[in-house]
């Protein structure tokens, strides 16, 4: 398997970044309105989820293998 480019992987991460902040503020905003779809937003919780394990694992990508 081929080793990831740092800063590709940098640029990735901070995308993820980026659309797992704007989707907390998104389910903040929508808990408050209870009037809001409960389906939507547990969906959005799922997403944000998976946002955060992916960014756990190129966060690990980044961090250079050291022989034991």
């Amino acid at each position: 398997m081929e080793t990831p480019d740092p800063a590709t992987v940098v640029e990735r991460l901070d995308a993820l970044r980026r659309e797992h902040r704007a989707l907390d503020e998104e389910i903040s905003r929508r808990v408050i309105d209870l009037a809001q779809d409960e389906l939507t937003i547990k969906r959005m919780k799922k997403r944000k989820l998976q946002l955060k394990d992916c960014i756990a694992r190129l966060e690990s990508a980044l961090i250079p293998d050291e022989p034991a």
